[in-house]
């Protein structure tokens, strides 16, 4: 269920799949669907470094379980005051709870990771 979405509009569609819902809690981390949302600002090079690592890591360590939208702040600054975003690139971890913010160009994967509460694939605690 790997869901990539540009919104350059202010247009806002369920990126959910019917049937696709929680069941509760007795679902594992690793069948969540990470709902995910980041900020740029047009097409700085730093601002495209943070979607294509974002991706990376999402098809890396949440392949098939996670939604991105990426929201440009710069046709919708809006966003920034509706979200409460202070910098940019940020990334908002929405679900699974808690929500969860990480700014910068996302480009050091363990502190990505660290950051959104998601376990790197074959560490263990």
């Amino acid at each position: 269920m790997t869901k990539y979405r540009d919104t350059p509009q202010d247009k806002r569609e369920s990126l959910s799949e019917p049937g696709n819902s929680d069941t509760g809690s007795q679902m594992e981390e690793s069948q969540s669907v990470f709902h995910l949302r980041l900020f740029i600002t047009g097409r700085t090079s730093r601002s495209q470094r943070a979607v294509r690592n974002i991706q990376e890591i999402c098809e890396q360590h949440l392949p098939d379980h996670y939604e991105l939208e990426v929201i440009d702040v710069s046709q919708q600054p809006e966003k920034t005051r509706e979200y409460q975003i202070l910098a940019i690139p940020t990334l908002l971890k929405e679900l699974p709870l808690p929500l969860r913010k990480v700014v910068g160009d996302l480009s050091e994967t363990e502190k990505v990771l660290e950051g959104l509460d998601i376990r790197a694939h074959g560490e263990s605690h």
